[in-house]
C-alpha cells in the first residue's frame, strides 16, 4: 500500500498517535504532487484527487472524536475535488473508450483516432479551465491548513473503539446502497455506491499494518469493486458525449449496443464482488474488527510479559 495510506505503528505506539502519522503522510503526498515538475496536469489532478479521497476518508473517521473542524476539512476537500471534476470527466471518457476497445469496438482505426483526439482535446481544455494557478493555490492553502490542524488535534488520545465505530458506520452506509436488482440500478445510485466503497477501501487500508493479510485482501476486494463501478461511471460519461450535437454524436448508433454490453458485464462482476464484501451485517463487522483488535492487544501484552 502507499505510504500515505498506512498507519506507522512504530512512530507512535498509541493507535490515536498513529492516525496522526497517517494524516502527515497524506499531506506529504499531496505536497509532493504539487512540487513535482515532471507531472503533467492530468497526472497531477489524478494524484491530488486520490490524496484528497484518502484525506476525506480519514476525516470521516475523525468526525466523532475531533468534531466540527474535521468535518469542515472533509467538506473543503470535497469542494476542491469538485472544482477539478471537469478534467476528470474527460479522462473518464478516454478510459471508457479503452474499455470498449476490449470488446472489439466496431469502428475503423480512423474513427478511433478521431474519437481519442476529440477526447484528449476536451481533457486539455478542461484542465486549462479548472486546474488554474488559482485552483492550485487553493489546494496548497488547504494542505497547509490541514497540516496545521493535525498538530493541534488531540489525536494521541483517540481509542481504537471510537474509530471502529466510525469504520462500521462507513461499512453500513456502503452496504445499504448495494442494489437489490443490479440490472435496474440507476447511474446515480451506482455512483453514490462507488463513492462509499472508495471511502471504505481507504479506511480499511489504514488498518493494514495492524492485520496485514486481512486488511490488504479486504482493501483489494473493495478496489476491484470500485473499478467495476468506476467503469460503469466512465461509460455513462462517454454516453453523455454521444448526445445529439455532442462531440461523439456521429458514433452513437454503433456504440450504444456495445456500451450496454460492457455495462452489463461490469454490473454482473460488481454484484458478485459486493455480495462478498458486504456479506456481514454491520454488527458482525463491528464485532470482528473489535475482536481482532482485542486479540492483537492480548498478544502484545503476553509478548511484553515474556
Amino acid at each position: 500500500m502507499s505510504e500515505a495510506g498506512a498507519i506507522d505503528q512504530q512512530a507512535d505506539d498509541t493507535f490515536g498517535g498513529s492516525l496522526a502519522a497517517a494524516a502527515r503522510a497524506i499531506i506529504a503526498d499531496g505536497r509532493s504532487v504539487l512540487s513535482d515538475p515532471q507531472l503533467s496536469d492530468a497526472d497531477a489532478v489524478h494524484d491530488i484527487r486520490r490524496a484528497f479521497k484518502r484525506w476525506r476518508a480519514l476525516m470521516r473517521l475523525l468526525a466523532k472524536p475531533i468534531g466540527e473542524s474535521a468535518e469542515q476539512s472533509r467538506t473543503a476537500a470535497r469542494d476542491l475535488m469538485r472544482s477539478l471534476s471537469g478534467s476528470r470527466d474527460a479522462q473518464a471518457a478516454l478510459d471508457a473508450l479503452a474499455d470498449l476497445g476490449k470488446s472489439g469496438i466496431p469502428l475503423s482505426p480512423t474513427s478511433m483516432r478521431t474519437i481519442e483526439s476529440r477526447l484528449t482535446r476536451l481533457r486539455g481544455e478542461a484542465e486549462a479551465a479548472h486546474f488554474t494557478p488559482e485552483t492550485r493555490q487553493r489546494v496548497v492553502d488547504h494542505i497547509d491548513a490541514a497540516a496545521a490542524m493535525i498538530e493541534q488535534w488531540p489525536l494521541a488520545g483517540i481509542e481504537f473503539g471510537t474509530i471502529a465505530d466510525q469504520l462500521t458506520r462507513t461499512y453500513r452506509r456502503a452496504r445499504g446502497l448495494v442494489p437489490r436488482d443490479w440490472t435496474e440500478a440507476q447511474s446515480e445510485e451506482l455512483h453514490e455506491l462507488r463513492k462509499r466503497v472508495v471511502e471504505h477501501r481507504h479506511q480499511m487500508e489504514l488498518l493494514e499494518p495492524l492485520w496485514p493479510r486481512l486488511a490488504k485482501v479486504w482493501a483489494q476486494e473493495a478496489q476491484r469493486l470500485r473499478e467495476r463501478l468506476g467503469a460503469c461511471q466512465d461509460l455513462t460519461v462517454f454516453e453523455g458525449l454521444m448526445a445529439p450535437r455532442g462531440p461523439l454524436a456521429p458514433w452513437r448508433s454503433r456504440l450504444t449496443p456495445l456500451i450496454a454490453e460492457r455495462r452489463a458485464a461490469h454490473l454482473k462482476a460488481a454484484a458478485k464482488l459486493a455480495g462478498r464484501l458486504f456479506a456481514e451485517k454491520p454488527s458482525a463487522f463491528r464485532a470482528r474488527v473489535g475482536a481482532l483488535w482485542d486479540a492483537r492487544e492480548d498478544f502484545k501484552t503476553a509478548e511484553t510479559e515474556t
